[in-house]
């Protein structure tokens, strides 16, 4: 048997020889590796106008650059192994990330589709910060889109947090997208009043609102006969929603009501008529004396 510290130096002398032998492949290699560092930079400051004329989402740009550096910094330290000779270790490594991401994929499949929604929704842009939208169930302000979730504050001040895969599958009503809102407002009028003046009275109220759009025309409609008033719709188009909805609709109301109290209109209250006659049309005095009179006697 041979001294077994021979053949540790024999070992390491062939390493050695073998080191010697790959010198020009690794010298060629981490020259390649080097390229591919600096071909990753140029890439990097080409893609950034790129991203910001598709998108303003800066995570999404951050996310995009460091995906585009990381992925040819692989692909040169892959060609560096192949330089070497290491064909069997890229082999290997490929196979690996291969198996790696498919159990990654299972184990975190919610994730990832909220980071693809999130990546959909920031390229899209179906809204941005501040807008007020309805996403599903939501109803309020936007504040910001994360790339795993849309983070929004109710009309009520609560704050609300959506998988973006959710607000990707849902119906998504933008307020703010237009620029302009029209404000709806119903009100009703007394049946003995003058329809005519009624209507010029809404149209006098409407016009004094303070973000009024005066290029689109007011809109007073009749739209039925209600159950104590003859019903209307007054319509006006606003400018800067989302500062002046709330105030313009509050303003639309009270400029309604004074201007119906300066024409002497009635906003009626619910009315109901109550008869108590066997065949209909008869006096409430005359439904109750008998039966007043019946009490009396049983008494």
């Amino acid at each position: 048997m041979r001294d077994p510290w021979q053949n540790v130096i024999d070992k390491l002398y062939g390493w050695g020889e073998a080191a010697l032998e790959l010198l020009p492949n690794i010298a060629v290699a981490l020259i390649v590796l080097l390229g591919f560092v600096l071909l990753s930079k140029l890439a990097r400051r080409a893609a950034q106008p790129a991203l910001r004329r598709a998108s303003s989402h800066r995570e999404l740009h951050g996310l995009a650059l460091a995906a585009l550096r990381l992925g040819i910094i692989g692909a040169g330290v892959f060609v560096a192994l192949g330089v070497m000779n290491l064909d069997g270790t890229v082999t290997s490594l490929l196979a690996g990330v291969g198996v790696i991401g498919i159990a990654l994929g299972f184990a975190f499949q919610d994730i990832a589709a909220n980071f693809m929604a999130g990546i959909i929704l920031a390229v899209r842009q179906p809204f941005k910060d501040g807008d007020m939208v309805e996403i599903g169930d939501f109803s309020g302000t936007v504040l910001r889109l994360d790339l795993r979730a849309t983070v929004g504050r109710t009309f009520q001040g609560q704050v609300v947090t959506i998988p973006n895969k959710d607000v990707l599958g849902s119906q998504i009503v933008n307020y703010d997208a237009g620029g302009e809102w029209r404000i709806e407002v119903a009100v009703g009028v007394s049946y003995g009043d003058d329809l005519e003046l009624a209507e010029q009275a809404v149209r006098e109220a409407l016009e004094k609102v303070t973000e009024r759009d005066e290029s689109k025309e007011l809109d007073v409609w009749f739209t039925g006969f209600g159950a104590s008033s003859i019903d209307m719709s007054a319509r006006v188009w606003i400018r800067a929603p989302e500062q002046s909805f709330l105030l313009c609709r509050s303003q639309i109301v009270k400029n309604i009501k004074a201007s119906f109290d300066a024409h002497e209109l009635t906003i009626p209250f619910p009315i109901r008529t109550l008869d108590f006659g066997i065949v209909g049309g008869k006096e409430i005095s005359d439904a109750l004396d008998p039966a007043l009179e019946r009490m009396g006697k049983a008494a």
